[in-house]
């Protein structure tokens, strides 16, 4: 099929993300991305406030749209579809761009192409200079959601294992909590960790041993919690240790898990995708053990880790490129829940 014009809307949460993507059968490139963040907004709430996060993607949405096509040097006209998050996330917030997206494409006489939110983030690493092929198995840490995928192709998922309860995102920002640290909380302790004491404080590694590929962490957070109460009041240094011990449970369990599932497949690549993958901690002990059992590591850039409009782009464009066509404009629903073996 020819090159197609791909424009990429993401909003399913407190970042809106734009992008243009031009992909065809011999390969793609990202022609312009741009990203407007609302972490200084929420901040003062300690967290997201989804009404606040919609109304904001309504401001942007419009600015962001005009500063690709200008950093791409590409007009509307030559749009070939329009890609957007339907689902998982906020529905206030995926209304905005679903709408957006929705109206653009009407306007425009081309079709729309929803895509899974998750979908964007595992396919994010072909976007480096150095992309893996199919198949793969992927380990996906992003917000509310860790999961291992064997993915065969563009659409073609299964689902290893997942998280019974907490997510390793979810365990990042509530022990963060815990420590006094502001939000976002995840990078807050990944930092602090950096001054912490290796081993020093030892913490459960929840499901390590268990014979399967699932996970769980609201274990490790409790007994985070119990730690703290134990202590009382925590000075500088304790709580670095914390947080030290807590991300080196937490990387081990990922990483074991993660390399298990490797071996299990007969696979020998592996794709880390989502904000937890920008974890440095993580990339090392990854890349360390990894190379021992000389099973090839990819991530996607750091810039692609956490939610943005390149993804979402890049993921319509491989579908259109697949043969899943795109849809008429007009009539849309979002997916606020949403597995993703479900598309």
């Amino acid at each position: 099929m020819p090159p197609v014009l791909v424009l990429g809307i993401e909003s399913s949460c407190d970042e809106t993300g734009m992008a243009l993507y031009s992909g065809s059968e011999a390969g793609g490139r990202l022609l312009a991305h741009a990203l407007h963040s609302q972490v200084s907004m929420h901040a003062d709430y300690g967290g997201v406030v989804p009404e606040l996060a919609s109304r904001d993607h309504v401001r942007r949405v419009v600015p962001l749209l005009r500063q690709v096509l200008a950093d791409s040097g590409c007009r509307l006209a030559e749009l070939d579809a329009v890609a957007y998050t339907q689902g998982p996330g906020l529905a206030g917030a995926l209304l905005v761009g679903a709408a957006f997206a929705e109206a653009l494409a009407t306007a425009l006489d081309v079709p729309t192409v929803p895509v899974h939110h998750l979908e964007g983030h595992l396919l994010s690493p072909l976007l480096s200079a150095r992309p893996p092929r199919f198949p793969f198995v992927a380990l996906l840490v992003s917000g509310g959601h860790s999961q291992l995928m064997r993915v065969t192709g563009v659409g073609e998922y299964a689902l290893l294992g997942e998280t019974l309860d907490d997510a390793a995102g979810e365990a990042f920002d509530k022990t963060a909590k815990l420590l006094g640290l502001g939000y976002p909380g995840g990078p807050a302790l990944a930092a602090l960790a950096e001054s912490g004491r290796a081993g020093l404080v030892r913490l459960p590694r929840p499901m390590l041993k268990s014979g399967d590929l699932d996970f769980s962490f609201s274990g490790l957070k409790t007994a985070v919690l119990t730690r703290v109460r134990e202590l009382g009041s925590l000075g500088d240094q304790q709580r670095a240790d914390i947080a030290r011990g807590f991300q080196e449970a937490i990387v081990e369990v990922l990483v074991g898990k993660s390399l298990r599932a490797v071996k299990q497949s007969g696979l020998k690549q592996l794709v880390v995708a989502g904000g937890v993958g920008a974890n440095r901690e993580l990339r090392r002990q990854l890349d360390a053990q990894a190379a021992r059992a000389r099973i090839a590591v990819y991530y996607p850039e750091l810039e692609f880790c956490t939610d943005n409009g390149a993804m979402i782009a890049l993921a319509g464009a491989l579908r259109l490129q697949a043969g899943v066509s795109g849809k008429p404009a007009g009539a849309f629903a979002v997916r606020p829940r949403w597995p993703l073996t479900g598309i």
